[in-house]
């Protein structure tokens, strides 16, 4: 199968900025969207429209904020547009497909924001999908993808010095990601390029940060670590535009 998950902020502004082009050049099996800003109704019918593709959404109840969705050519046994915790679900923040040998799980995490105003919030939503995923897990291996709004480690980031007390590489959020993964998770991307630099997902709109690489690493497919085995290939693809992030991609056997 082929993956992908993109942060489009906004899928009207994306549409408009060659997202149906990409579907067309990459012909994923599925994509997750996160940040889609936007109710079903609102969505660009051409993109309601693809044929190929079952289409599944949760907005946030707030009218142009955050939101999620699943693009699959494969229908699902089932999908769920909840976590179960209220907060989180009415933001629109988590879309689960069951599908024959895992569960997808594409997820928008809060932002902390720029005075910590949410860290609170932000790390109450990681226990949640935490336990989520561990109570999934009991029936079969689980996928989470989507837009973390934390960058891991300093190699996750271009300039972690000065941005330790920034939202995203806050202690308590690094904290979080490091045991999560430590408890049987594999971050996909670093599974096949453990040390490379440079390998961004997002970038400031500021000018000339997205042409300098001055980014950091927000997005990721994670997985149960009993699926490393089939786990083929992993990729970033900084060279679509079309948001202040990009698509990253998992390919696996299943």
């Amino acid at each position: 199968m082929n993956l992908y998950s993109w942060n489009v902020n906004g899928i009207r502004a994306c549409h408009k900025n060659g997202f149906l082009d990409f579907i067309s050049r990459k012909k994923p099996d599925l994509v997750c969207l996160q940040e889609i800003k936007a109710l079903p109704e609102q969505v660009p019918d051409d993109i309601l429209s693809l044929s190929d593709y079952s289409l599944y959404w949760h907005p946030a109840q707030k009218k142009g904020y955050s939101g999620v969705a699943l693009l699959s050519k494969s229908k699902p046994l089932s999908v769920l547009n909840e976590i179960g915790v209220q907060k989180f679900d009415d933001e629109g923040r988590v879309l689960i497909a069951e599908y024959p040998y895992f569960f997808l799980i594409n997820a928008y995490f809060p932002n902390s924001q720029r005075d910590h105003a949410r860290l609170s919030f932000k790390l109450e939503f990681c226990k949640a999908i935490h336990q989520k995923l561990t109570q999934l897990e009991k029936e079969k291996p689980v996928v989470l993808c989507g837009d973390f709004n934390i960058a891991h480690q300093e190699i996750d980031l271009k300039n972690p010095k000065s941005n330790q007390n920034n939202a995203g590489f806050l202690p308590e959020e690094r904290s979080w990601m490091e045991g999560f993964l430590k408890s049987g998770y594999v971050d996909t991307f670093r599974h096949f390029f453990p040390t490379l630099l440079d390998q961004y997902t997002w970038w400031s709109y500021r000018p000339g940060v997205r042409e300098k690489n001055i980014g950091w690493r927000l997005d990721y497919f994670v997985t149960s670590s009993k699926l490393s085995p089939l786990l083929k290939s992993a990729q970033i693809h900084p060279q679509v535009f079309g948001s202040d992030h990009c698509p990253i991609q998992l390919k696996i056997d299943a």
